[in-house]
C-alpha cells in the first residue's frame, strides 16, 4: 500500500508575496540558488531572509564575497534593519570573505579554511540560516571548470552537514544563459529563483521566476517584483481573482437620476467604468461621487494620472463640486504621479501602499487611458488587473475613467486595453452633434444585476455640477444582467 506523501519542511521567507509563489517558503535545511544581473535585488533578497529570520527566532551569517561589511550594514540600514544591533544581539554574524584581485592560486587551495570560519561563526550564534552572496567571485580564483566543481561539491556536503537554511546568490549576465556558465550549481540546488532586471518601452522592471523546487510544487509565472523601503515585495496575480467580495448593497452615485438609471445607484464593491472622449466629463462624474461618499463619511482614494490634486480640485470648484472639505476632512486622498515617472510594478506598490494605510471604502482611477503611458499596452493591463484584484478582494468600490477616441463614439473598445469584461457597469458618455450645438448624453451600458436603463440620458455640467434637464425618460430598461451583463 502506497505510503501518503509528506511535505517537505519549508522555512517561510516573510518577504511579501514570496512565499505565495514559493507555496509555504524555502527549503528547511537546504540550498537555494539566486541567479540576477546588476541591480536585481539578490543582495537585498538574502539581507531581507536573514533579518526576517533574526527577528523571527533564526539567527543568520551573511558571507560576503564582493562588498564589504560595512556596506552591508548600510544596505540593511536602508530597509529598516539595524544590523550592528543584529549582531551585538549575537542574531546576525557578517563574514568578509572578499578577493582584492591580485590573488595567486598556488598549490591545491581549496575553501575548507574559509569553511572553517564560517562553521565557527554559525556555531558561536547557533546560526539557522546562511546567505553566500556572490559565490561567482569565489569560484573565479580556481581559472578552470573542474576545480569549481570539486569546490561546489565540498560546498554542497559542508551546507548539508551543517543542515542550514542557505541560500546562494551568483551572477547572470544580460543576455546570458545561466545554465550557460554555472549548470551544475542548478542541478546542486533544491530550489532555484532568478530575478531579470530588464527595460521594455524605456522603462524598467524587475521579473521573478521559480526555475525548480525539488519535492514542491510552485508558482510556474514570471511575477513582478518592486524593491522598496522595506526590501523586496512580489505582486502575484495567482489566487486574488478567487476571492473577489459578492457585490454589496447599493450606494449612490451623487446624482438622483443616474441612480434612478442604474436601478438604486452602483453597487458596493464593484468595478465602474466611465468612459468618453475628452471634455464629456468623465472626471466630473468621478468627483461627483466622491464629493458624495466623503459627505456621507466614507472615504476615497484617488488616484489622478492627468493632473494634480490643485489642478483638479480648482477644475472641481469651476463645476460646483467643492472636494476640498473632503480634503480637509481628511475623507479624500488624492495620489498624483506622471505615469512615465515610474514603472507599472512601482506605481503599483504607491497604489497598494496607500490603500494599506488609508483603508479607503472606494477608490477611483483617473484615467486608466493614460496607464499605456507606463510602459506599453501590457504594463497597463497587468497594472490595472492587480489593482482591480486587490480591490475587489477587499470589498473596496472601484471607478475607472478611460478616455476614447471619436467624437460620437461608435464600436470602440470601451476600455482602450481589453479590460471592459472584468468591471460591473459601464457608463458611457459622448458628444451628440445638432445643427446648433454640441450637447453630452450619458448610456449605461452595463450594470450587473441590475434592471438598468438602456435609454439615452441628456445631461449638462453647470456651475451646480451636472444636472439632467427636461422630465426622466420613458421607462426603457433591459433585465438584470447575469455576470457577463451588457446590453439588450
Amino acid at each position: 500500500m502506497p505510503q501518503r506523501c509528506r511535505p517537505i519542511p519549508k522555512v517561510p521567507t516573510q518577504v511579501p508575496g514570496l512565499d505565495e509563489v514559493l507555496e509555504g517558503g524555502l527549503p528547511r535545511g537546504r540550498t537555494t540558488l539566486v541567479s540576477g544581473g546588476p541591480g536585481s535585488g539578490k543582495t537585498v533578497l538574502g539581507l531581507e531572509f536573514l533579518c526576517r529570520g533574526a527577528a523571527a527566532g533564526e539567527p543568520g551569517v551573511f558571507v560576503t564575497f564582493e562588498e564589504g561589511a560595512k556596506a552591508i550594514r548600510r544596505n540593511a540600514m536602508s530597509m529598516g534593519y539595524d544590523l550592528p544591533a543584529l549582531e551585538k544581539a549575537g542574531k546576525v554574524a557578517i563574514v568578509e570573505a572578499r578577493f582584492d584581485g591580485e590573488e595567486v592560486l598556488s598549490g591545491e587551495f581549496d575553501i575548507l579554511g574559509l569553511l572553517s570560519i564560517v562553521g565557527g561563526q554559525a556555531r558561536k550564534i547557533r546560526a539557522r540560516r546562511i546567505m553566500l552572496d556572490a559565490l561567482d567571485v569565489l569560484l573565479r580564483i580556481f581559472g578552470d571548470l573542474r576545480r569549481e566543481r570539486n569546490e561546489l561539491y565540498r560546498l554542497h556536503e559542508w551546507l548539508v552537514k551543517q543542515g542550514m537554511t542557505s541560500i546562494l546568490s551568483v551572477k547572470a549576465h544580460s543576455g546570458e544563459d545561466m545554465a550557460s556558465q554555472y549548470e551544475f550549481l542548478e542541478y546542486m540546488a533544491d530550489c532555484v529563483i532568478r530575478l531579470d532586471h530588464r527595460v521594455v518601452g524605456q522603462v524598467a522592471t524587475r521579473r521573478l521566476r521559480v526555475i525548480k523546487y525539488r519535492g514542491s510544487g510552485f508558482g510556474t509565472n514570471e511575477y513582478p517584483y518592486v524593491i522598496g523601503e522595506h526590501g523586496v515585495i512580489l505582486i502575484p496575480v495567482s489566487k486574488t481573482e478567487l476571492t473577489h467580495q459578492p457585490l454589496g448593497p447599493k450606494i449612490s452615485s451623487g446624482l438622483t437620476r443616474l441612480d434612478a438609471m442604474l436601478d438604486g445607484g452602483y453597487r458596493r464593491a464593484s468595478c465602474i467604468l466611465i468612459a468618453g472622449t475628452s471634455g464629456t466629463g468623465k472626471t466630473t462624474l468621478a468627483s461627483t461621487f466622491a464629493r458624495a461618499a466623503c459627505h456621507r463619511g466614507q472615504k476615497v482614494l484617488y488616484l489622478n494620472f492627468e493632473e494634480s490634486q490643485e489642478a483638479m480640485v480648482a477644475g472641481m470648484c469651476s463645476a460646483g463640486i467643492d472636494l476640498r472639505a473632503a480634503l480637509r476632512a481628511r475623507k479624500l486622498l488624492v495620489q498624483t504621479a506622471l505615469p512615465e515617472a515610474l514603472g507599472s510594478d512601482n506605481h503599483l506598490l504607491r497604489a497598494l501602499e496607500a490603500i494599506d494605510t488609508f483603508k479607503p471604502d472606494h477608490m477611483i482611477v483617473d484615467a486608466i487611458s493614460a496607464c499605456v503611458r507606463m510602459g506599453s499596452e501590457r504594463a497597463a493591463f497587468d497594472y490595472l488587473m492587480r489593482l482591480v484584484s486587490v480591490v475587489k478582494e477587499r470589498g473596496i468600490t472601484c471607478i475607472l475613467t478611460n478616455q476614447i477616441s471619436g467624437m460620437v463614439g461608435g464600436d470602440e473598445e470601451l476600455s482602450g486595453i481589453g479590460f471592459s469584461s472584468v468591471v460591473d457597469a459601464v457608463i458611457q458618455l459622448r458628444f451628440v452633434e445638432t445643427d446648433e450645438e454640441i450637447g453630452r448624453k450619458l448610456l449605461v451600458v452595463k450594470s450587473r444585476g441590475a434592471a438598468h436603463s438602456n435609454r439615452r440620458q441628456p445631461f449638462i455640467i453647470t456651475g451646480q455640477g451636472i444636472q439632467f434637464p427636461g422630465s426622466p425618460p420613458p421607462s426603457g430598461r433591459v433585465r438584470p444582467s447575469g455576470r457577463k451583463g451588457g446590453r439588450k
